[in-house]
């Protein structure tokens, strides 16, 4: 176990000195024995603290389509390709986008993310998401991003134009693993994508999701591959089956190789936003501040696409209890 500190304060002053660890040293450090768990946590949490301060990203978003998607991503209750018995709905009004948006930012919130359930958008589709950037700029004043699926060059230097601050892709999970939680397109699509975003000089949130019955090294696999994109943010969603889904039954993933997850990517993407997103309540619970202690420094509050979460006044009393600010 000793030995075990030793590499892991090793790794963190490398990663505090400016310098990349290897993969080598990345595979070590997410194999640390449950032991060393803590150290590995406090030793993330020494990274974020000294890069990023103690200021928590607090993001809320909409689903302003819900789905009917024609992606067979086995994870989503959305996909039309399964009977997940959940309520669907075309693009939202511009009036309760803009509303929901108003709401957020009166909640203390700072930035708002528009999803949208689709491969990508159409041309008309893409314009009533243009025209509500628009009054969400005019009306409210908050920070607005997208997740609108896939989209060309044009589409993203539109919505840089537009004063847009980030798109969110996620790569889902590793390159190795991907065939088995999705067969409608490929992971070079997604990382196809993410180049475009990144072209363009939009801010990049790519993340994925753990606990799909992925093995640890593919999830380390996963951490490799985002930080090769070195994306502003991070989500990290904990897979909740959804009924309907091939993956209702996966067993649920642990809560220390979730705080182990956190931590090594920490070490990955030391000046990145990591952002425990869906599932965080569900697996986290009372203990949600572990992981805003173990290398985390985002959330995404209010509830996700398909499943509910803290309202911002918990997340904003939880923030603070640990001495962090939003």
């Amino acid at each position: 176990m000793s030995q075990e500190i030793e590499f892991i304060t090793l790794c963190k002053n490398k990663v505090l000195s400016g310098h990349t660890i290897t993969q080598e040293e990345a595979e070590k450090l997410v194999n640390v024995s449950d032991e060393s768990l803590h150290f590995l946590s406090n030793a993330a949490n020494e990274i974020t603290r000294e890069i990023s301060g103690n200021l928590v990203d607090v993001e809320a978003l909409i689903n302003a389509k819900k789905g009917k998607c024609q992606e067979d991503c086995s994870f989503c209750s959305q996909s039309a390709f399964y009977k997940s018995g959940i309520d669907t709905y075309k693009l939202l009004p511009a009036d309760t986008i803009v509303q929901n948006a108003k709401f957020s930012k009166d909640n203390g919130v700072k930035s708002f993310c528009l999803v949208c359930a689709w491969r990508g958008p159409t041309q008309n589709d893409f314009a009533q998401i243009c025209d509500i950037i628009k009054e969400i700029n005019d009306k409210v004043g908050i920070e607005v991003n997208c997740s609108l699926g896939f989209i060309d060059e044009h589409m993203a230097l539109q919505l840089k134009e537009l004063g847009v601050k980030r798109y969110n892709h996620n790569l889902e999970s590793s390159r190795s693993f991907f065939s088995k939680i999705c067969t409608t397109h490929t992971y070079d699509d997604r990382m196809n994508t993410n180049q475009i975003v990144k072209k363009v000089g939009l801010e990049l949130c790519c993340g994925g999701i753990i606990g799909m019955g992925e093995t640890r090294m593919q999830r380390l696999e996963l951490g490799l591959d985002l930080a090769g994109l070195s994306p502003e943010e991070c989500p990290i969603n904990i897979l909740v089956p959804q009924k309907g889904t091939p993956l209702e039954v996966q067993p649920r993933l642990s809560l220390s190789e979730i705080l182990r997850t956190i931590a090594v990517f920490r070490f990955l993407m030391p000046k990145t936003i990591l952002k425990i997103a869906g599932g965080r309540e569900v697996y986290l619970s009372s203990e949600q501040e572990k992981a805003l202690l173990g290398g985390a420094n985002g959330i995404i509050t209010g509830g996700y696409l398909t499943i509910g979460g803290n309202s911002p006044v918990e997340d904003f009393e939880m923030i603070s209890k640990i001495g962090l600010e939003a």
